[in-house]
C-alpha cells in the first residue's frame, strides 16, 4: 500500500515537474522572456569588453561564448520553425552569419549579432503588441453584467445571457450590455470609446441603444434587440480583427519575394566568399568575415517590417477614433481619392425631419397649436409625427384632449376638439387634406406660405381648426404651416472646405430626394455639384463618369480614386462600385459594415477628412520605412564591399548595428502614426443647428 501511495506520489510530482518545465519554456520563449535573454546577452557582451580590457582574454571569451549561447537558444528555434515550414527567411540568416562567425573564431562578432537581432524582434512584437492592445481597448468596453426583469424581478446576470425581447435596466454609470431599444426613460450616453465623439448623445423612448457605450444621467429601462455576442461592439471587433489579419498590396509583394530575397543573399554572400578566397586571394578569415558581413547587411528586417508596422498602427490608429479601416488596401485607397460622392438622407443629413419653425395664417397661441398637431399624431410612428412629438416634448408642452382621431391614409389626420362645449374639426397634413377645416379667408395664404417652403427644399404640414360662431368662443377658424427641415448633420459646414484643402474635389452629392430639396442642402454645405431624382442605376452611372473623369484628368498617369459615402443600406450599389466605400455614422448598421471598405462610427463628417489625412500619413510613414530599408541595405552592402576590396573592411559589429538599428528605426517611426491628432468634433452651434421653435409673423414675409 505504501509503495502504490509513494508511486502514485512520485506520479503528481513528475507531472508537476513536467508542468513547471513547459512554463518555464514559456516564459522563456515569451516576448517579455525574449527580451530579458537579450538584455542579460548584451550584459554578458559589456562585461566580457571590460575583461578584454582589463587583459582578462580568457574570461572575456567564455563571456562572448555565455552570450552568444544565449542569442541561440532564441534564434535556433525561429530558425527551426522556418526550416520546418521549407522556408528560408531573416531568422535563418542571422543563425547561419552568427554560426560561421563563431567557428572561425569570432564568437563576439556572433554574439554580437543574436544579442541585437533577438532584442529587435522582442522590441517588433512589443510594438506590435501595443497596436494590438489600441484595438484590444475596445475589449474592456464589454460590458461583465446586465440587470433584466425576469419573473417580475430584476436580476444580475451575464450579458451572454440576454435574450432578445427581455427588459434591461441600465442605471447611471453603466454599461449597456448589448443593444437594445429604450422603453422607459430619458438620458444621454457617452459613446465616445467606440465612436470618438465626445459629445454625449441624447436618447429617449424608441431610440437604439448600443453594446458597451456608458449611461450618463437617469436610469434607462429598454428591450434587448440583439444577443450579445451579435451587438454592434461585437462586430466591431470582428471587423477589425480581420482587417489587421489582411495585407495591402506592398506587403503581399513583399512576403511573396521574401524567401527568393533570402536564398539570393545566401548565394551572393557565397559568391563573395569564392571571389574574395579564390580570386582576389584573401585569407580564409577575411572572405568569410566580408562574406558574413554581406549575408547581414543585406538581410531584409526593416525592409519586411516597414510595411505591415505602419499599416497595424493606422488601423489602431483609427479604431480608437471609431474609424475602421478594413485592413491595409483601404488605407491606401482612402490616401489616393481625388474626387468624392455624399448620399443625402441619412449622411449628410440625419435622414428624419426635426421641426424647425411654425408659420401661423390665422392662430394666436403657437403652444396650443402644437399641443393639438402633437394630439392628432400621437399614435402615428411616422417620421413627420415623431418630428411633431418631439418638439411639443421638448418644448414641454402636453398633447391637447381630443375626442377621437381619425386617419387617412397619405393624406393625413383629422379629430374634434371640444372648446367651450362645442365640437370643432382639427386637421393635419396636405392642404387637400385640411382644406375643409381652412376657413376660406386664408386658403390662399396657406397654399402660398405651403408652395413657398416647399420651393425651398423644405417640409410643410398644415393644421387647421375649423370656426365657430358660439357666443361663448366664437372666432372665424384658424390654419398654420409647420416647417419641418432634415438637419444636416454636425461637421457638414466646414466638410468641402477641409476636403478641398486636401486637393479632393469635386464633391458631389448623389441624392434621389426632390430638386428643391437637394438644391438646399447643396446650397447650405457649398458642394461642388449634386444630383437630384437619381435612381439607383443612375447613381451607379455617376460614380462610373467621374471615375472616367479621373482617368482623363490623370493623363497616362495613375489616376486617382473615387469615393462614395453613404449610410450603407441603400448606397450599397454605388458603394460597390466606386473605388472606395464609406459608411457614416453607421454602428448599428449590419449593412455599412459588410457593403463598406472604412466605417465610420460617429455621425461627425468632421471624421471623414480626418481619415483621409490619417490615410495619407500612413501611406508617406511606408513611403519612408521602405525608403530607409531600401537605403541602408545598399548602402552597407556598397559599403561593405567597396572596403573590404580596398582593404578597409567594414566591422561586423557596425554592420550588426546598422541593420538592427534600421529595423528599429523603421518600427519606432511607424509608431508615430498611434499619436496621430484627434480629429475635432463640430461646435455646439453645428451640432444643434435646428434649435427652439419659431413663432413667425402672420404676413406672407414670414416664409422669406
Amino acid at each position: 500500500m505504501d509503495s502504490g501511495t509513494d508511486k502514485l506520489s512520485a506520479a503528481k510530482d513528475g507531472g508537476r515537474d513536467r508542468a513547471g518545465a513547459r512554463t518555464l519554456i514559456e516564459r522563456v520563449y515569451s516576448t517579455h522572456g525574449e527580451l530579458w535573454s537579450s538584455i542579460l546577452a548584451g550584459v554578458l557582451l559589456l562585461a566580457a569588453l571590460l575583461c578584454w580590457m582589463a587583459e582578462q582574454n580568457a574570461a572575456a571569451e567564455v563571456l562572448q561564448w555565455i552570450s552568444l549561447g544565449i542569442g541561440l537558444v532564441h534564434g535556433v528555434r525561429a530558425a527551426w520553425l522556418a526550416l520546418a515550414e521549407r522556408k528560408v527567411d531573416i531568422d535563418v540568416l542571422m543563425v547561419v552569419g552568427a554560426v560561421v562567425a563563431a567557428v572561425i573564431g569570432h564568437p563576439g562578432e556572433g554574439a554580437l549579432l543574436l544579442f541585437l537581432f533577438v532584442l529587435a524582434g522582442a522590441l517588433e512584437e512589443l510594438a506590435m503588441q501595443r497596436t494590438q492592445r489600441e484595438v484590444e481597448a475596445l475589449h474592456a468596453l464589454m460590458p461583465t453584467e446586465a440587470l433584466v426583469l425576469r419573473d417580475g424581478e430584476w436580476l444580475d446576470v451575464e450579458p451572454a445571457d440576454l435574450k432578445v425581447g427581455e427588459r434591461i435596466k441600465v442605471r447611471p454609470g453603466q454599461r449597456v450590455p448589448t443593444d437594445a431599444i429604450v422603453v422607459q426613460g430619458r438620458s444621454s450616453l457617452d459613446q465616445s470609446a467606440i465612436t470618438g465623439e465626445s459629445i454625449p448623445r441624447a436618447v429617449d423612448v424608441g431610440d437604439e441603444i448600443y453594446a458597451g457605450t456608458i449611461n450618463s444621467d437617469d436610469t434607462l429601462e429598454a428591450t434587448v434587440s440583439k444577443a450579445a455576442s451579435e451587438s454592434s461592439l461585437q462586430r466591431v471587433l470582428a471587423l477589425v480583427t480581420q482587417a489587421r489579419e489582411q495585407r495591402e498590396p506592398v506587403q503581399r509583394a513583399i512576403d511573396r519575394f521574401s524567401e527568393p530575397y533570402a536564398l539570393g543573399v545566401i548565394g551572393l554572400s557565397a559568391v563573395v566568399f569564392l571571389v574574395w578566397w579564390v580570386v582576389l586571394g584573401r585569407t580564409l578569415d577575411s572572405s568569410a568575415m566580408t562574406a558574413i558581413t554581406v549575408l547581414i547587411v543585406a538581410s531584409p528586417c526593416a525592409l519586411v517590417i516597414a510595411t505591415p508596422t505602419a499599416t497595424l498602427a493606422a488601423i489602431a490608429r483609427g479604431a480608437r477614433a471609431g474609424v475602421l479601416f478594413k485592413g491595409g488596401q483601404a488605407i491606401q485607397r482612402l490616401a489616393n481619392i481625388g474626387a468624392v460622392c455624399f448620399d443625402k438622407t441619412g449622411t449628410l443629413t440625419f435622414g428624419k425631419p426635426r421641426m424647425e419653425r411654425i408659420i401661423p395664417a390665422a392662430w394666436s397661441d403657437g403652444n396650443e397649436l402644437l399641443a393639438v398637431a402633437a394630439a392628432l399624431e400621437a399614435d402615428s410612428t411616422h417620421p413627420i409625427a415623431t418630428a411633431i412629438k418631439d418638439a411639443a416634448t421638448k418644448q414641454g408642452i402636453a398633447p391637447a384632449t381630443l375626442d377621437r382621431v381619425d386617419h387617412t391614409a397619405g393624406r393625413g389626420l383629422s379629430g374634434v376638439q371640444a372648446i367651450a362645449g362645442v365640437s370643432r374639426e382639427v386637421r393635419l397634413g396636405s392642404m387637400k387634406h385640411v382644406e375643409p377645416a381652412t376657413p376660406q379667408c386664408l386658403k390662399n395664404h396657406v397654399r402660398q406660405t405651403l408652395e413657398g417652403i416647399q420651393q425651398r427644399g423644405q417640409i410643410g404640414v398644415v393644421v387647421a381648426r375649423e370656426g365657430s360662431d358660439n357666443a361663448i368662443a366664437p372666432d372665424a377658424g384658424q390654419a398654420a404651416v409647420i416647417v419641418l427641415v432634415d438637419a444636416v448633420r454636425p461637421g457638414a459646414h466646414t466638410l468641402v472646405t477641409e476636403l478641398h484643402a486636401l486637393g479632393v474635389r469635386p464633391v458631389r452629392m448623389l441624392t434621389g430626394d426632390n430638386r428643391f430639396t437637394a438644391a438646399r442642402v447643396a446650397e447650405q454645405l457649398g458642394l461642388d455639384q449634386f444630383d437630384a431624382e437619381l435612381m439607383p442605376q443612375d447613381k451607379l452611372n455617376a460614380v462610373a463618369q467621374m471615375k472616367a473623369q479621373q482617368r482623363e484628368r490623370a493623363k497616362g498617369k495613375m489616376p486617382r480614386g473615387v469615393a462614395v459615402i453613404g449610410d450603407g443600406v441603400n448606397d450599397a450599389p454605388a458603394l460597390a462600385a466606386a473605388d472606395l466605400g464609406i459608411a457614416i455614422g453607421s454602428i448599428g448598421s449590419d449593412a455599412a459594415l459588410e457593403s463598406a471598405d472604412i466605417v465610420l462610427l460617429s455621425d461627425e463628417l468632421t471624421a471623414v477628412p480626418w481619415a483621409v489625412r490619417l490615410a495619407r500619413r500612413a501611406r508617406q510613414t511606408v513611403v519612408a520605412n521602405l525608403s530607409i530599408a531600401i537605403g541602408i541595405i545598399a548602402l552597407m552592402a556598397i559599403a561593405t564591399l567597396v572596403g573590404s576590396y580596398m582593404d578597409r573592411p567594414v566591422p561586423l559589429g557596425i554592420g550588426v548595428l546598422a541593420h538592427e538599428g534600421g529595423t528599429l528605426l523603421v518600427v519606432a517611426n511607424s509608431l508615430r502614426l498611434l499619436v496621430f491628432g484627434a480629429w475635432a468634433p463640430a461646435p455646439a452651434e453645428d451640432r444643434f443647428a435646428v434649435a427652439s421653435i419659431e413663432i413667425g409673423k402672420r404676413d406672407a414675409t414670414a416664409i422669406a
